[in-house]
């Protein structure tokens, strides 16, 4: 009696077509079919909250959090220990097991102002570095209503899909990171005849991901694919960090604390300088500005950035693991060339910066002009170069200064 060829239940593949064919109760399955099935399932989400919470997650505490972070970021303690303490609460959550007294901890996200440059962006990396969970940037600029150009808000999460390799249950313990928030503040409260559909729209539309929902997701992008199949992604352990420059909110934090002088009492309102003025801010300092109350309630911790000195920037320059003068020695060094710099050279590149007000991302584009004009001879280069306050001096002339100006 001839043996009975074995086939794949699903394809027909043959033993021999197949490299493995797996075998089940009442048929088989070759290794094309259970890749394709793989796919399908991740695709649809179908097994994301089956996967055990628990994944790879080193969660330090908020000392050892804030430790990490002084590695790669210079000063800024206050909003340090205001993320440390809210990541170490935000994943400690997710860890906890069911307790009987019903007591459920909800999210803090985080909401972050500052001036550009002092580090809003960098701090949420390293935290999200730390932990080793998916992370993302997205820029607040880009959303629109759904329905008009531009990108819905869903396409956050999309983002973050992909930073977590289209793993949901990965995604689902992430850090997004929303930049220029304040660019979507509501644009006044005057009516109008037309839509504010970058502005507050999009505030409304954020509500429901900040808060805590399960989200049909386009892994593709949703009106450049209208036929793909969603993803579900349950937002209620995902930490939402928001970052602004909030231009001008001085001015309503000033009017806040300025309002001491009433009736008849003739009392001088109370002066403070301008200088330092963001760690009063408060909620009702951002409703003024145009956030509407209801996106305040989902980002209940605002931590404030201070203006970087010239001290500041000056260690920014050495200091940190990743530290712009480290990167640039590591890029000669590749070429065999020793690089060093001068201490007056260094002080040079942090005067000029202090000029512009352009922060750290000001120092950057200094020492970029400058390195990049230096890299391009660097194959007629000695195995050892200083790099003097006067050749940095040259090499940023007046027409340099003026590109960088208009840039910024």
């Amino acid at each position: 009696m001839a043996k009975e060829k074995k086939t794949c239940s699903f394809c027909g593949r043959t033993e021999e077509e197949s490299a493995l064919l797996i075998a089940g109760l009442h048929g088989h399955i070759c290794n094309t079919c259970v890749s394709q099935a793989y796919d399908i399932v991740v695709q649809e989400g179908a097994f994301s909250d089956k996967k055990p919470k628990n994944l790879e997650l080193d969660l330090k505490n908020p000392k050892e959090i804030k430790s990490f972070l002084d590695e790669y970021v210079i000063g800024q303690d206050a909003a340090k220990k205001v993320l440390s303490v809210a990541v170490y609460n935000h994943y400690k959550r997710i860890l906890q097991s069911i307790s009987d007294d019903e007591v459920e901890i909800e999210k803090s996200n985080v909401l972050m102002v500052g001036e550009t440059g002092t580090g809003k962006t960098l701090l949420a990396k390293t935290i999200a570095k730390k932990l080793n969970v998916p992370f993302t940037i997205v820029d607040a600029t880009v959303l629109t209503e759904a329905g008009y150009v531009g990108e819905d808000v869903e396409s956050i999460l999309s983002r973050l899909l992909q930073a977590a390799d289209y793993d949901v249950a990965k995604a689902e313990r992430g850090i997004v990171f929303i930049d220029e928030i304040d660019k979507v503040a509501r644009k006044g409260d005057n009516p109008s005849i037309t839509r504010d559909v970058s502005g507050e729209g999009v505030q409304q539309a954020l509500l429901k991901i900040l808060e805590g929902s399960v989200v049909n997701v386009p892994p593709q992008g949703g009106r450049k694919h209208p036929d793909q199949k969603y993803i579900q992604v349950d937002t209620k352990n995902i930490l939402f960090i928001a970052g602004g420059a909030f231009a001008g909110i001085e001015k309503d934090i000033a009017k806040r604390l300025n309002t001491n002088a009433i009736g008849f009492k003739g009392e001088t309102a109370q002066k403070f300088d301008d200088k330092g003025m963001l760690q009063y801010i408060n909620a009702q300092d951002l409703r003024s500005f145009g956030l509407i109350p209801e996106l305040l309630g989902r980002l209940p911790l605002v931590s404030h950035l201070d203006p970087l000195d010239a001290t500041t920037l000056r260690s920014i320059l050495t200091e940190p693991k990743n530290a712009i003068i480290k990167q640039f020695k590591k890029l000669f060094a590749l070429d065999n060339v020793d690089l060093e710099i001068t201490d007056e050279a260094l002080d040079y590149f942090v005067e000029k910066t202090m000029e512009l007000s352009l922060g750290a991302r000001g120092l950057r584009a200094l020492t970029e002009k400058v390195f990049t004009d230096l890299m391009f001879d660097i194959d007629e280069m000695d195995a050892e170069y200083v790099l003097t306050k006067d050749k940095a001096e040259e090499i940023l002339s007046q027409k340099y200064l003026l590109e960088i100006r208009r840039a910024s």
